[in-house]
């Protein structure tokens, strides 16, 4: 999916692990996609308007405050399988029938820090999932606040559900469309790999940005299934193929902004 300046210049910052964005490259960035630098120009000013982006230096943009709600959960998506643990076979719930759906921002807020987290609902106002992530429920608590879910909303830890309902909670998720997701996005980017030193530093660059937007899309919503949800060793696969990709990609960027040519990458 093509970009527009400002989801550019927010998935360049997201993507840059923590490092500023001087305008040039953004510029520079722009141009792959048929963006204007006057369109970045406008973008940047209106991403710094709305406290997305703030000034990091002369001519350089980071992330602002607005947006680190957000884009600096993103951000962490390289470390994601480190917020693993054990299943004991009990859940996590939300509780948030009480809250209304009046304020349209923040059901969006709600339901967007819900599905960043993986869950599902499964009664009118309660989500669930299985409690196999991060180091306890504060820990988990204090995601969903970051992210945006409102303080009023209950969560809690459930079990002792019966047959008829554990069935119902599994059949919230596609395990099986999951697990051959994860292959067919890994072959895709290992396939692009092993054409990308014939292609042009640009065409590369672009092809890069758009395939590596869609594995990290799935990174960051993947909702880190236990077994036997999902085959958890065909995810941590794909989650390595990621980061394999994302490297070779910061090189071929790197190269792009720098203006430079010479072998890519990713050849031995």
């Amino acid at each position: 999916m093509q970009p527009n300046a400002k989801t550019l210049i927010l998935n360049l910052l997201s993507a840059g692990n923590g490092q500023p964005l001087q305008a040039r490259e953004a510029i520079i960035a722009a141009a792959l996609f048929g963006i204007s630098a006057n369109s970045v120009r406008v973008g940047l000013a209106r991403l710094s308007a709305e406290a997305l982006v703030e000034a990091a230096g002369r001519g350089s943009y980071q992330l602002g405050p607005q947006a680190l709600e957000l884009y600096g959960d993103v951000a962490t998506w390289r470390s994601v399988q480190q917020r693993l643990r054990p299943w004991l076979g009990d859940y996590l719930a939300v509780f948030s029938a009480a809250l209304g759906r009046t304020d349209r921002a923040a059901l969006r807020r709600r339901e967007r820090a819900l599905q960043l987290l993986g869950f599902r609902e499964l009664e009118k106002g309660l989500h669930i999932r299985p409690n196999n992530i991060e180091a306890d429920v504060p820990a988990v608590r204090q995601r969903l606040d970051n992210l945006g879910l409102e303080p009023q909303a209950r969560l809690f830890v459930a079990s002792g559900f019966d047959q008829h309902s554990t069935a119902q909670i599994h059949g919230l998720w596609d395990g099986p469309a999951l697990t051959a997701r994860y292959q067919q996005l890994g072959k895709q980017l290992a396939d692009w790999l092993q054409r990308a030193p014939q292609l042009e530093t640009e065409v590369a660059a672009r092809e890069a940005f758009l395939l590596g937007n869609n594995a990290i899309r799935q990174v960051v919503f993947d909702p880190l299934l236990p077994e036997p949800l999902v085959d958890s060793a065909t995810r941590q696969a794909f989650f390595a193929d990621v980061l394999r990709f994302d490297q070779a990609g910061h090189q071929i960027w790197s190269r792009l902004y720098a203006g430079q040519s010479g072998p890519s990458p990713t050849q031995p």
